[in-house]
C-alpha cells in the first residue's frame, strides 16, 4: 500500500490509505495509518472513520514510542484494540514478553477494563499466516479477519433516512480526470449518486452542489456505486472546494429536519517551524523549473488541502514563507517532495515553537520521548550526547544484547542529534522519538555541535587540490567539478 516514492525509500507510511476486504459475508474497511508521530495529523483524521484499531507490534521489539502515540489517540476515543503480534516467525521472537509489554502500555495510557481485556492474534505478514497461538498458525490470514469481526464493534447509526445524511470529510484524493475527491465515512443517513448535497461547517455558510461520482472501496481499489448507507466509507466527486473537516449533508428537505454538521477535526498544534523561500544564491535557477515566489506560495498553500497538521504563514519578506509542522520529518518530507517536483528552494534552519502558559505565565517548549537501541559498547557515547542536549534519563536496560536507553529531550536538543548519534555509534543506533509534552523552557543554551563547517573562499568549480585536505574533516556537500560560490558551505564537520 505504500506506493509513494519516499514511502518506499524511507520504509515508512506517510499518507493514510484505505482498502476493503470481504470475509465470510462481512465487509471489513481497513485504513493504514502512519506510525510516526510527525504524521499524527493523518492518524487523527483517519480515526474519525474507525470503530476499532489493529495494534501491530513486532514480536521481538514490542511496542515503540510511535505505537504509544497511535494507541493513545485510539483509547481516548473509547475504541477497542485488537493486538496483532507480527513477525512471529523470527528466531528471536518472544511473544509472551511482547504481550505483557502491550498490557503495561494499555495501563499506562489509562485504558478502561474493557479496553485492557484485548484479544491477541499472532501473525507473519511475510508468510501470510495468522493464528491464535504463536506455534499454531493457520495457512492463511483467516484467523485475523475472524478476530476483527468478533472483537471490533460494527458501525452504528442513529438514522438511515436520506435527509439525515452526515459524513465528515477525513481525507482528500485527486484524480486527473475527476478532479478533487473527498473521502468520508457516513455516520448517519444514506446517499445516492447525483444527489443534491452540501458541505457544511458550524457557523459557516454551506457550499451546495450535486454528487457527480460516488465510489466505495473494494480490495486495494475502488468501484463506482449508485448508493451507499450509514457505516460505509465513500469517495465522492463534484466539489472542487471540498476541504478536510467539512460535513457532507443533504441539501433537500431543509429546515428543522436537516442534519447538523459534525464538529471539525481537532488537530494538535505544530512544534517545529522553518522558512521556505526563493533561492537567491549566485547559483539560482540551475536545478529547478519552479523558481518564483508565486509558484512556491501556490504549492505551499495547496499542500494545506491534505496536510491538515501543516501551517503556512506569510513572513515579513515577500519571497519567504514560514512553514510549521509536527516535527523535522514532517517538514523534510514536504521539502523533498517539492524538490522532486522541480521546485528550487531556499530553506532556513528549523526552530522550535514556544508557547506561553496562561496559568503560570511561563514560556514553555516542546519535549520528546526518545528511545535508542544500540550495541552495549556504544551506550556510553549515546548517554553523553543526550546529556549534552539537556536530556533526562528515564530508563535503561538490556534486551537481546542491545542496550535500550529512554530519555526525555527538549525538541531544541533533537535538532541535528540523529546524525550525531549515528556517527557516534557507527550507524548501529535505532532511534525512535515522539512528542511528549510542553515543559518550562530551559534558560541556558543547548549545545548543538562542537565543530563548525568549512566554507568556500572563492567562486568557481571545485578542484581536487581544494578538497584534498578538507575531505577527511567531515561530510562533503560537493564533488570535484561542482560550481561553488564564496561563503558556500562545502564540508560539514560533525562532532566526534
Amino acid at each position: 500500500m505504500d506506493n509513494e516514492d519516499q514511502e518506499k525509500e524511507r520504509g515508512i507510511t506517510i499518507l493514510a490509505k484505505n482498502l476493503a476486504v470481504m470475509n465470510n459475508g462481512y465487509k471489513v474497511n481497513i485504513m493504514d495509518t502512519p506510525g510516526h508521530a510527525d504524521f499524527g495529523g493523518e492518524v487523527e483524521r483517519v480515526l474519525n472513520m474507525c470503530d476499532g484499531v489493529l495494534l501491530v507490534v513486532d514480536s521481538v521489539e514490542g511496542p515503540k514510542p510511535q505505537t504509544r502515540f497511535v494507541l493513545d489517540k485510539a483509547l481516548q476515543r473509547g475504541m477497542k484494540a485488537l493486538v496483532v503480534v507480527n513477525k512471529i516467525d523470527r528466531p528471536a521472537a518472544r511473544p509472551d514478553f511482547v504481550v505483557d509489554s502491550v498490557f503495561d502500555l494499555f495501563v499506562e495510557l489509562g485504558a478502561t477494563d474493557v479496553q485492557t481485556d484485548f484479544r491477541t492474534v499472532f501473525a507473519s505478514g511475510l508468510l501470510g499466516k495468522a493464528g491464535h497461538e504463536p506455534d499454531a498458525l493457520a495457512d492463511d490470514m483467516g484467523p485475523l479477519f475472524d478476530a476483527i469481526v468478533e472483537s471490533i464493534d460494527p458501525p452504528s447509526a442513529e438514522s438511515t433516512e436520506p435527509n439525515k445524511l452526515q459524513a465528515l470529510i477525513s481525507n482528500i484524493d485527486y484524480d486527473p480526470f475527476k478532479g478533487k475527491l473527498g473521502i468520508a465515512r457516513i455516520s448517519n443517513g444514506s446517499i445516492k449518486a447525483g444527489q443534491a448535497v452540501a458541505l457544511a461547517r458550524p457557523d459557516t455558510p454551506k457550499k451546495t452542489g450535486r454528487l457527480s461520482d460516488l465510489f466505495i472501496f473494494d480490495n486495494l481499489g475502488k468501484k463506482e456505486v449508485a448508493a451507499a448507507s450509514a457505516g460505509e466509507i465513500i469517495m465522492f466527486g463534484g466539489f472542487a472546494n471540498v476541504e478536510i473537516g467539512d460535513t457532507l449533508v443533504t441539501n433537500e428537505n431543509g429546515g428543522a429536519n436537516a442534519a447538523e454538521p459534525l464538529p471539525p477535526i481537532a488537530i494538535e498544534q505544530p512544534t517545529v517551524r522553518m522558512t521556505i523561500g526563493v533561492n537567491k544564491s549566485p547559483l539560482a535557477g540551475r536545478e529547478g523549473k519552479f523558481l518564483t515566489s508565486r509558484m512556491i506560495r501556490d504549492r505551499l498553500f495547496k499542500e494545506l488541502d491534505r496536510n491538515v497538521a501543516l501551517q503556512v504563514e506569510e513572513s515579513e519578506s515577500a519571497d519567504r514563507y514560514t512553514v510549521s509542522g509536527r516535527g523535522q520529518l514532517h517538514l523534510t518530507v514536504l521539502i523533498e517532495n517539492m524538490r522532486r517536483e522541480g521546485f528550487e528552494l531556499e530553506v532556513g534552519p528549523p526552530t522550535v515553537i514556544y508557547k506561553q502558559n496562561e496559568e503560570t505565565g511561563k514560556t514553555e517548549e516542546p519535549w520528546e520521548a526518545v528511545e535508542v537501541r544500540v550495541p552495549e559498547e556504544y551506550s556510553g557515547s549515546v548517554i553523553d550526547l543526550l546529556n549534552t542536549r539537556k536530556g533526562e534519563l528515564q530508563d535503561m536496560g538490556l534486551e537481546e544484547s542491545m542496550s535500550v536507553i529512554k530519555y526525555l529531550v527538549p525538541t531544541r536538543g533533537m535538532l541535528g542529534l540523529r546524525s550525531s548519534l549515528l556517527t557516534a555509534t557507527r550507524g548501529s543506533a535505532i532511534i525512535d522519538s515522539v512528542f511528549d509534552s510542553y515543559r518550562p523552557k530551559i534558560q541556558e543554551a543547548i549545545q548543538a555541535r562542537d565543530k563548525g563547517s568549512l566554507l568556500a573562499f572563492a567562486d568557481g568549480p571545485v578542484t581536487t587540490f581544494g578538497i584534498e585536505g578538507a575531505q577527511v574533516r567531515g561530510n562533503m556537500f560537493c564533488s570535484v567539478g561542482d560550481d561553488v560560490y564564496k561563503g558556500m558551505m562545502y564540508v560539514h564537520a560533525p562532532p566526534v
